[in-house]
C-alpha cells in the first residue's frame, strides 16, 4: 500500500497500490421534461479553486469549466429521470466531451424519441445494465480466482461490456469466464498495477502509530462525537496524531479488503470543519450527491496536493496485494503515496475518499475511491456541511403526504431496499442514512421511483 512511514520496509512487493505514504416505454408513464439548455439560466459560480484546477488538469477554458460544471448538475436530475422511465432497457450513461454532454444508453430503439427530447444524446446497445452488473458481481464472487496480473475489473457503460484488466491477458480468459456471460466480458491489456493509497479537513495529513501517513476524508461527527472518514487500509495501528503532531484520536471502526474505509474518533482538541484543503484555500462541502461517468472530480491529499480529472466507472473491483476491494470508483485523477484516506469531491459534493491506483501526478495515473455514502451508513456518521448541521439543506415536503409512506428519516438505507413514499415506490440507489430534506422525491441521485 502507499502508505508513508519513517523507516524503509524491504522486501516488500505489491500487487496494487493504495495510497498512504511512508426496455420499451409504455405509453401510460409521464413524459420526461426536456433538459433546459445551458443557456437558460446562468451558470452557478464554482468554488473557488475548482475552476482553475479542471482548467489545468481537464485542458478546459474558463468558460468551457464554468459550462461543464452546470451541465453536469443538469445531466444528473435528467438522467436519473431518464434511467427510471427506460427501467430494464436502461444501458447506462456517461458525458462526453469538454462542456459534458449527456449520453444515454439503451436497449429498446422506441425509447431514442424520448431521450432525445430530454436533451440528452441517445444511443442504442445490445445489453443492459442490469446485464452487465449481473456479469460484473458474477467476477466479484469468484474474485479469489483471479490472477495476480488481473488486479482489476468495471462495469464498463460506454463499450457496453464489463472489463477485465490484465498484463497477461492469456491469464485472465479463465477467470473471465467464471459464472459470467463470457459475452459480456471483454480482457483488456493493461500495465495497471494499483496497490492502496496509505496516508480536521479534508486533504490534511495525519499520522498512524509510530509514523504511518494517510490523508484526512471528511470530517464527520456521531452525535456529540466529532472525528472523520478515511481509508481502511490506513487503519495499522489504533492511535492517531495531526501533522502538527498533537493527539487526535483513535480508529472506531475499519474494514479492508472487500472494502477501504474507516473513521476515526477525535479528541476534545479537534474540531471538525466542513471543508477540503483545495490549493491554499478551504473548499466548503454542502452535500454528497454521487457524480455519475464522465463528471469532473478533483482530490485532496497530503503528498501531492489538489488534482482533477473525470469519473471513469463507478461500480469498480480492484485486487491488491491484502485482497479485493470492490464497488469502488475509478478515475483518471493522479495520487501518491501519503494521499490515502483523501478526500474526492466533484464540485462541492462529497463522493469519497482514496484508495489506491496506479501512477503519479508526474506522468498521470489511475486512482480509485470508496464511496462516502456506504461510510456514513455503516457507521452512523453524518457528514458536516457548510451551514452547519450534518444534511444539505432541507427540501419541504410535508412530514406525512397522502398515500402510504414507509420511508424513515434518520435509518440506513442499503442499495436495493424499496420503500414507499405518498403511495410511490421508490428503489434505494445508493447506501445511505436518511434525513429530513433527503425524502425520496428530492434525491434522484439516492432514489429510483419504480
Amino acid at each position: 500500500m502507499l502508505r508513508i512511514r519513517h523507516s524503509v520496509l524491504a522486501g516488500c512487493a505489491l500487487t496494487v497500490a493504495a495510497l498512504a505514504f511512508p426496455a420499451t416505454m409504455a405509453a401510460a408513464q409521464p413524459a420526461i421534461s426536456p433538459q433546459e439548455p445551458a443557456a437558460a439560466q446562468p451558470a452557478p459560480q464554482p468554488p473557488p479553486g475548482v475552476a482553475e484546477a479542471m482548467q489545468r488538469d481537464l485542458g478546459l477554458s474558463a468558460e468551457q469549466a464554468r459550462t461543464r460544471l452546470a451541465n453536469e448538475q443538469r445531466a444528473g436530475q435528467t438522467e436519473a429521470a431518464l434511467r427510471s422511465r427506460l427501467s430494464g432497457s436502461f444501458g447506462g450513461s456517461w458525458l462526453n466531451g469538454p462542456t459534458a454532454t449527456l449520453v444515454v444508453a439503451t436497449t429498446d430503439a422506441n425509447a431514442v424519441p424520448a431521450i432525445v427530447a430530454t436533451g440528452a444524446e441517445a444511443t442504442v446497445v445490445q445489453h443492459s445494465l442490469t446485464a452487465l452488473d449481473a456479469a460484473k458481481e458474477a467476477l466479484d464472487r469468484a474474485a479469489a480466482k483471479a490472477p495476480r496480473t488481473a488486479p482489476v475489473w468495471y462495469v464498463d457503460v460506454r463499450t457496453n461490456s464489463v472489463v477485465v484488466l490484465a498484463s497477461q491477458p492469456a491469464k485472465a480468459e479463465a477467470f473471465a469466464a467464471s459464472g459470467a456471460d463470457r459475452s459480456l466480458v471483454h480482457v483488456e491489456k493493461s500495465a495497471e498495477q494499483p496497490r492502496p493509497f496509505y496516508d480536521l479537513r479534508g486533504g490534511d495529513a495525519y499520522y498512524i502509530g509510530s509514523g504511518t501517513r494517510c490523508s484526512i476524508g471528511f470530517p464527520v461527527t456521531r452525535g456529540a462525537t466529532q472525528g472523520f472518514v478515511t481509508a481502511g487500509h490506513c487503519a495499522v495501528a489504533s492511535s492517531t496524531s495531526g501533522s502538527n503532531g498533537v493527539a487526535l484520536g483513535t480508529f472506531q471502526g475499519s474494514s479492508f479488503p472487500g472494502n477501504d474505509y474507516a473513521w476515526v474518533a477525535a479528541n476534545g482538541n479537534w474540531t471538525a470543519q466542513p471543508w477540503v484543503y483545495s490549493n491554499g484555500a478551504n473548499l466548503s462541502v454542502r452535500g454528497a450527491n454521487v457524480a455519475i461517468e464522465g463528471a469532473s472530480v478533483c482530490r485532496s491529499g497530503s503528498t501531492t496536493g489538489w488534482h482533477c480529472g473525470t469519473v471513469q466507472q463507478r461500480n469498480s473491483s480492484v485486487t491488491y496485494q491484502e485482497g479485493t476491494v470492490y464497488e469502488v470508483t475509478r478515475t483518471n485523477v493522479c495520487a501518491e503515496p501519503g494521499d490515502s484516506g483523501g478526500s474526492f469531491i466533484s464540485g462541492d459534493q462529497a463522493q469519497g475518499v482514496t484508495s489506491g491506483g496506479t501512477g503519479n501526478c508526474s506522468s498521470g495515473g489511475t486512482t480509485y475511491f470508496q464511496p462516502v455514502g456506504e461510510i456514513l451508513s455503516t457507521y452512523g456518521l453524518t457528514l458536516r456541511v457548510e451551514g452547519g448541521g450534518g444534511n444539505p439543506s432541507p427540501s419541504p415536503s410535508p412530514s406525512n403526504p397522502p398515500g402510504g409512506t414507509t420511508w424513515q428519516a434518520n435509518t440506513s438505507y442499503a442499495a436495493g431496499a424499496t420503500v414507499t413514499y405518498g403511495g410511490v415506490t421508490y428503489r434505494c440507489l445508493q447506501a445511505h442514512t436518511s434525513m429530513t430534506g433527503w425524502e425520496p422525491p428530492n434525491v434522484p441521485a439516492l432514489w429510483q421511483r419504480l
